[in-house]
């Protein structure tokens, strides 16, 4: 009896001793796993650096330019759009003393306040109706021109660069030159009209007109680029298209609805995309040809944001900051939605 015990105790304690040397052994499996993926994981990671280290050193300095150029004023913006920050509580240098801030955080209420305002209403909608008529008759206007410059004719050369000269000149000059064209008293436009027996027409005095006037200079600005792009599409389109086509007896319009635009897709969804995120955001053309006005008639988003935190007294940062923030975020809902109705289309963007 007592020697089957003894048996018994002598087999579970050999039990334990084999399922603690079974464990041990299983532990030290999975540590030398874990230490072997880490050190593959490295290992890739050094073999990639060590390939593509000339790379790498040609992107670091870029990426490290655009976080300061644009990340910190981002992240400061966001920052300032949570408080109240304004010309009287932020920190400033008078002579030889300093005033430290004094503006403190208030979460959302600069949101509720602007999205609650009529005026942001307003803005939005006659920057919605300014972006859609530049693109529109711009990507119009371009892809007529650039029809065409693709044919052969006499020419050809003086006239691309004619229609490109808009584009080299700069955007500050243009605008004051259209500035001295629009002039209802001394305006070469209103001498011509004159001449015709027209009365002079308001140009930048009536609202109506105004917003007629910014449409017509950046779809002057705009039209260059555009041309040249879709140009350069047009001339990656094989021309045995066009000639089967016409063989078959297709119109002039049934190869340009069929072979054209078709061939067009991909440059024209980044032309549009490009151009609206422009135009949405073009403050040069309004500020420096009507200064947003007569009144407020051509104040859009970004001009808005500019007088909250330049012109209206005390300055507003928080509120630019927040005015800001809307437009970016606009305008990323925006990409969104585009890049998603492409991709339904069949479209890889």
């Amino acid at each position: 009896m007592a020697a089957d015990t003894s048996q018994s105790v002598a087999k579970a304690a050999g039990d334990d001793v084999e399922t603690d040397v079974a464990a041990r052994g299983r532990s030290r499996r999975t540590d030398s796993d874990r230490t072997d993926r880490g050190g593959k994981g490295a290992s890739v990671l050094r073999r990639a650096l060590a390939t593509h280290w000339y790379a790498w050193a040609m992107v670091a300095p870029v990426v490290l330019v655009l976080g300061v150029i644009i990340g910190w004023p981002l992240v400061r913006g966001v920052y300032l759009s949570l408080t109240d920050a304004n010309e009287r509580n932020v920190s400033r240098t008078i002579g030889v003393r300093h005033i430290e801030a004094t503006y403190e955080f208030v979460g959302l209420d600069n949101y509720v306040d602007v999205l609650s305002d009529p005026v942001f209403l307003q803005r939005l909608v006659w920057t919605v109706v300014w972006t859609v008529a530049c693109v529109s008759i711009t990507f119009t206007l371009g892809l007529a021109l650039a029809n065409m410059l693709n044919r052969e004719f006499r020419g050809r050369a003086a006239y691309r660069m004619a229609l490109i000269l808009p584009w080299a000149v700069p955007g500050f000059v243009s605008v004051f030159a259209w500035r001295f064209l629009f002039n209802r008293d001394n305006g070469i436009l209103n001498k011509i009209l004159d001449g015709g027996g027209i009365a002079a027409i308001p140009w930048l005095d009536d609202p109506t007109w105004a917003k007629f006037s910014v449409v017509a200079v950046n779809v002057w600005l705009g039209v260059p680029f555009m041309m040249v792009a879709l140009l350069g599409g047009l001339q990656s389109i094989p021309g045995e298209l066009y000639e089967a086509a016409e063989m078959d007896g297709a119109s002039a319009w049934q190869r340009f609805r069929h072979i054209t635009l078709p061939g067009l897709r991909t440059v024209s969804m980044t032309v549009i995309l490009l151009s609206t995120i422009w135009t949405f955001n073009m403050f040069p053309v309004i500020f420096l040809l009507t200064r947003g006005g007569p009144g407020d008639s051509t104040e859009i988003l970004v001009t808005q944001a500019f007088r909250e935190a330049f012109v209206t007294s005390p300055r507003d940062f928080a509120g630019s900051a927040t005015w800001g923030v809307l437009i970016l975020a606009l305008l990323m809902i925006f990409a969104l939605v585009y890049r998603r109705s492409l991709r339904k289309q069949g479209e890889v963007w």
